[in-house]
């Protein structure tokens, strides 16, 4: 076997792998999220008052991120940030923002190390020693931003996946009579175990309601909170419907009409982006097999016509 046979093979048994562990990791969440939506039908109680088991590694994460808050190492507008970003993920645990610095730390400090001993054992100059340290240290920096990054996106899908049908029970409890933190709260209740997202959300929204001097700016902070136009438009819908005297069940409408078109038009553009995305695939793995079936034949006849000359 040559060189290229061998490189294609290996690409070939890459590409199979990865696309078994993507199919197996999709499965996996699923079936978890199906498992938790169960759990929390079945054992709403256990579920309210289970507290989550802290390991060593958390706790150090969260004194050592929680000892740098409070040192001021960091600027009051990057905690600020961080915590935002924090909550726009999610993640609005007080103990968050802690475990987020703390873990930077950590890969920060463990990445350097790592990459001295390993520069160490390969007795490279002490200039690329130092080179290769700066790098793994700023590689343990991004990680952590990746990471919640990708949680973010996952996090702001979900509660676009939700928000039409909320709309939709939303303008229902206003029909029936509801008012508007009324609606809110059912909605959430009912939301709770199909769409958590949003109904966490919305709750949050009700808190700040209630507490709040003006329903307002608890209406506008429920967009500013993660940053999405949709619900940021939900939002103003409600106030300039509180404040002009609009039927609010009319504005609702209007709104998960649009909301529906633009999902229905995001989904036509991943339709169509297929093809292009079918091209790799089709060309690794089922062109070889058409070559083989179709040409297969032809070459093992060529092959012994020459070898009996």
């Amino acid at each position: 076997m040559t060189a290229a046979s061998r490189l294609i093979l290996s690409l070939s048994v890459f590409m199979m792998m990865i696309g078994f562990a993507y199919v197996f990791a999709i499965n996996f969440e699923v079936d978890r999220a199906l498992r938790s939506r169960m759990q929390r039908i079945s054992e709403p109680l256990a579920m309210e008052h289970r507290k989550p088991q802290e390991s060593l590694l958390y706790s150090i994460a969260i004194f050592i991120g929680l000892f740098i808050v409070r040192s001021g190492l960091l600027s009051f507008r990057t905690v600020d940030e961080t915590r935002q970003t924090l909550r726009s993920a999610g993640l609005r645990n007080d103990l968050a923002l802690g475990l987020f610095i703390g873990l930077k730390a950590l890969l920060f400090g463990i990445c350097i190390l790592l990459a001295l001993g390993a520069s160490g054992l390969e007795g490279l100059a002490p200039g690329k020693i130092v080179l290769a340290g700066s790098i793994a240290g700023i590689f343990g920096l991004i990680v952590p931003d990746f990471v919640l990054k990708i949680r973010r996106r996952k996090f702001l899908k979900k509660i676009e996946a939700g928000l039409a049908e909320a709309l939709d029970m939303l303008i229902i409890c206003s029909d029936a009579g509801l008012g508007l933190e009324g609606g809110l709260q059912r909605v959430a209740v009912e939301l709770e175990t199909t769409h958590s997202a949003i109904a966490e959300e919305l709750k949050i929204t009700i808190g700040e309601m209630r507490l709040a001097d003006s329903t307002s700016d608890a209406l506008v902070a429920l967009g500013t909170r993660t940053g999405l136009d949709s619900l940021k438009r939900l939002g103003t819908t409600l106030v300039q419907s509180m404040q002009y005297g609009t039927p609010i069940t009319q504005a609702l409408r209007t709104l998960s009409a649009e909301l529906r078109e633009e999902q229905l038009t995001r989904f036509e553009e991943r339709a169509a982006r297929l093809p292009v995305l079918l091209t790799v695939p089709m060309i690794l793995f089922i062109l070889p097999c058409v070559f083989l079936i179709v040409g297969g034949p032809a070459a093992l006849g060529i092959l012994g016509v020459m070898h009996h000359h």
